[in-house]
This record gives C-alpha cells, sequence and structure tokens, in this order.
C-alpha cells in the first residue's frame, strides 16, 4: 500500500471572509467582500458602493466564527487535524489599510485564535491576503492598481510576523493569485472596481489595468517573503494559485497550442515570477498582442529575485477543455469556464469532476518547480439535506474526496514532493463566488440559510467521521 510521509499535514481550508462574520465588530473595517451581496446558482451576487438598507451581505454573519472558534476548533480537532488554513482578515488589523498603528483587538482575536490550535496540536497555515481587501483601499487608489498599496501591505505584514512568532510557521502571500489574469480577479482580488455597483459578472475589464495591478501584488508578495525571510528564518512562504487544468479538446495541433497559450498565462504565469523570480518570456509576446506595458520602478526586478516562495501551493476542483470549435458544450468552473469533456460526470454547479486530473497536475507543477507541493483547497459543493434522525448522508462527498486522495497518494507514489492537503470550506461557509450558503463543502453543517436565517448549530456530517478516519490512517483507510 503506498502511503503519504508521516508528518503529511492533513487538515482544511476556509477564508476570513467567508466564516468569520462579526464584520464591523471590535474596530474591524469594510473588505470588498463585505460590500457583496447574497447571489445564487443562477443570479449572481452584486458589490455594491455603499451598505444598501434591507439587502443580505453574506460575509457580515458567515457562520460566525468570530463567536464559534473554540467549538469550530475542537471539532476540528476531533477529526485529527495536522493543520488548519485560515487567513487574516486585513481589515480587522488596519480597519482601511492606511492606518499607521494597528488594531489591537484585531490582533488578540488571532493571538486566541491561534493559541486554540496550538491549544489541539494544530498547526495554522496563514493566508495573509484571501480576497478580501480593504474597501477603503479600492476607494481610494482603485485597489492594487495603485502602486501606494505594496508599502500598506508589507506594513501588514511587519506586523502580523512580528506578532505571530512561535505561533505561525506557514505563510501563504495572495490566495489564488493568478486569479487577476482573469476578469473576475478585479473584484476577487485586485479590487479594481473604483466606484462600480452592479453585477460581479459585468465588472468592467481593462487588461492593461489588471496586469498592473497584478505586477503591484508580485512586488508586495516577494517583499513579504523577503522580510519573513531575512528576519524570521523559521518562517516558510507559500504562494497560491487557482490551478484550472486545461486538456485539448481535440488532438488537432491548433487545439493544443491553443490549451498551451492559455496554460501559460491562467496557470503558469504568476507561480513562474513568484517561484523562479523573473516574467516568463512568453508574456512578452502575449503583452504585445494585448496592449499591455507593466510599468516597474527600479528595484522591482531584483526584488522580484529575491523574493521566490519556499513552497507551492494550489486549489484543484476540476479540469476543463480548450479548442478551436463553436460545437462543444460549455462547463461551469472555478473563476472560468471552459469546453464539457464527454469523458467525465459533472457537480450539482456544473463543475466537471476530475480526480487523475490531480496526479496529472501535481506531476506537472513538481516537474516544473522541484520545491514542496500543497493542495490547499479541494473539494465538492453540493446540496446537503439532514434527514428525519439528524443525519446528513453525504456520500457524494466522501467518493469525491476518496478519488482526489487516491490520486495524491498516486503522485506522492510518482515522486512529487506533496506536503499536506486541506479540502476547501472543511466547516460550511459563504461561496465566494455566489455568496451562498446552499452550496455546501463542509465535515460540519452549519445551520444557517440563503435567507439570512439559521441557529448557526453545527453538526456532523457522515464525512466527519470518514476524514477521521483518513487522517488517522494516513490516507491508508479510504
Amino acid at each position: 500500500m503506498r502511503t503519504f510521509k508521516k508528518d503529511f499535514l492533513w487538515g482544511g481550508a476556509v477564508a476570513a471572509n467567508q466564516f468569520e462574520g462579526a464584520w464591523d465588530a471590535d474596530g474591524k473595517g469594510a473588505s470588498v467582500s463585505d460590500m457583496c451581496t447574497n447571489g445564487t446558482h443562477t443570479v449572481p451576487k452584486r458589490i455594491t458602493t455603499v451598505i444598501e438598507p434591507d439587502t443580505l451581505y453574506p460575509s457580515h454573519e458567515a457562520i460566525d466564527f468570530y463567536h464559534h472558534y473554540k467549538e469550530d476548533i475542537a471539532l476540528f480537532a476531533e477529526m485529527g487535524f495536522k493543520t488548519f488554513r485560515l487567513s487574516i482578515a486585513w481589515t480587522r488589523i488596519f480597519p482601511t489599510g492606511m492606518e499607521t498603528e494597528p488594531n489591537e483587538a484585531g490582533l488578540k482575536f488571532y493571538d486566541s485564535v491561534f493559541d486554540e490550535c496550538k491549544k489541539h496540536g494544530i498547526e495554522p497555515l496563514v493566508t495573509i491576503s484571501h480576497y478580501e481587501m480593504p474597501y477603503a483601499l479600492i476607494e481610494k487608489y482603485n485597489g492594487w492598481y495603485g502602486r501606494e498599496c505594496i508599502e500598506l501591505f508589507v506594513r501588514y505584514c511587519e506586523v502580523i510576523f512580528e506578532r505571530y512568532q512561535g505561533k505561525v510557521k506557514y505563510w501563504l502571500t495572495f490566495n489564488e493569485i493568478n486569479s487577476g489574469t482573469m476578469p473576475m480577479g478585479n473584484i476577487l482580488s485586485l479590487g479594481t472596481v473604483k466606484g462600480y455597483s452592479g453585477s460581479i459578472m459585468d465588472v468592467p475589464d481593462d487588461p492593461k489595468i489588471r496586469f498592473q495591478a497584478l505586477h503591484h501584488q508580485f512586488v508586495a508578495s516577494a517583499k513579504a517573503v523577503k522580510l519573513a525571510h531575512e528576519k524570521y528564518p523559521e518562517y516558510k512562504m507559500g504562494n497560491m494559485i487557482c490551478f484550472i487544468t486545461k486538456y485539448p479538446y481535440t488532438c488537432n495541433p491548433d487545439d493544443v497550442i491553443m490549451t498551451q497559450k492559455e496554460m501559460q498565462i491562467t496557470n503558469w504565469f504568476c507561480s513562474d515570477i513568484q517561484v523562479r523570480g523573473y516574467y516568463p518570456a512568453y508574456a512578452e509576446r502575449y503583452f504585445e498582442e494585448n496592449g499591455i506595458v507593466i510599468k516597474k520602478e527600479p528595484g522591482d526586478d531584483e526584488i522580484l529575485r529575491e523574493g521566490t516562495v519556499d513552497y507551492y501551493t494550489f486549489s484543484y476542483y476540476m479540469s476543463t477543455c480548450t479548442g478551436n470549435t463553436s460545437d462543444g458544450a460549455q462547463t461551469a468552473g472555478n473563476l472560468v469556464g471552459g469546453l464539457k469533456n464527454p469523458y467525465l460526470e459533472a457537480s450539482d454547479w456544473g463543475w466537471q469532476i476530475d480526480p487523475k486530473g490531480l496526479r496529472y497536475t501535481l506531476n506537472e507543477i513538481y516537474d516544473r518547480y522541484q520545491i514542496p507541493l500543497m493542495v490547499v483547497e479541494n473539494g465538492l459543493g453540493a446540496y446537503d439535506k439532514i434527514e428525519e434522525d439528524g443525519s446528513i448522508n453525504d456520500d457524494y462527498r466522501i467518493d469525491y474526496l476518496r478519488k482526489h486522495i487516491e490520486q495524491m497518494r498516486e503522485a506522492a507514489a510518482d515522486g512529487v514532493d506533496l506536503m499536506g492537503y486541506t479540502p476547501w470550506g472543511c466547516i460550511d461557509l459563504v461561496s465566494a463566488s455566489t455568496g451562498e450558503m446552499a452550496k455546501r463543502y463542509g465535515f460540519i453543517y452549519v445551520e444557517k440559510y440563503d435567507d439570512g436565517t439559521g441557529n448557526l448549530a453545527r453538526r456532523r456530517k457522515k464525512s466527519f467521521e470518514w476524514y477521521k478516519q483518513v487522517i488517522a490512517s494516513n490516507g491508508t483507510q479510504l
């Protein structure tokens, strides 16, 4: 039986803006996600420039981890978590992002969370910025398009790096930084939506602005990594990529070349910079063909070289196909969709299920970079039903996760240096893409619903006990 390494980091993943709630408690400021309304599978959520009365903003309460963290971390410990991936809300520490002094109440909250993790022997894996940029920075600078955000982010990093010494070892700079290569990244990651109010699907998009903002994130990420390496050598600094595996729709060489080009910009571009330390050669042609000119300041290239990451992490949910055809059926996906693969099944939300694609992806990434990898998001968003006896029999989720873990095991046997696995939404939370609760991922059900009602009670799903067994057996009992 092939097994994972003895110190494999089993756990789960969440994001502050999708599960903490308490959006304006104890001095916290508004983030971009706090300005987003709820949506559904078919009706997109909206972003507003002001909080509208009688409108539901799901992140405002979410599942209220802010007041339930001890209970929730105890449940993670019961499952046997070795690590817990969470994010710090920038606006808890600097409410507008522009203060000179941090908010002590926000710092104390994460002290308490990390202390609770330590009490249960759980290693925090902390994302510094996970889709929750201070909204004040959008209003003032149009988000990351403003170079001023670099130093504001570094100030934030200086505070949390110093504060959480001995409590946090593993850090990730920006969640799914490569979302900035796609129009959806304007709102989720880059914050380049100054003055915009409306559907998140109709956000104005200018690739010139988007890639300039992304450059500023690269510099900010590299500066944070460099700072950590110089002052806190015990810290391990990682990146985080939304990996959208793409296959050629046919064996027509045109489809193969088209797929290669999409893979370069969507999946490889950001990590080539964060892992290798410089802009890849293929980007030059892409920029030229799309009228993009990156404005760099003196020293930027040196900073990128000096701020390369120690390990690579990514999300993996699905794969799509790419080809020169108008006949193929379309399929949905994480951030972007593509052509439907006739060999795959799909989830309730139309995302194709491709466990073997995870093995393929792990091998491709490791062959390219030769640094440790971690799958920090993977999971099945589905409708869960509470039975009359109170049980939640999510066998479909168990099946999805089992097949992906099997393929991770194969990748490890292939020689991939795999550090750990943190399935997404280990406890139910608000969907980033649709703003709904109905799309559930967790091992733990939270009684919170799309109309904002619910008593926030926690219930163990069938997958809870299953995952507990997986961890206890280090992935041998699936």
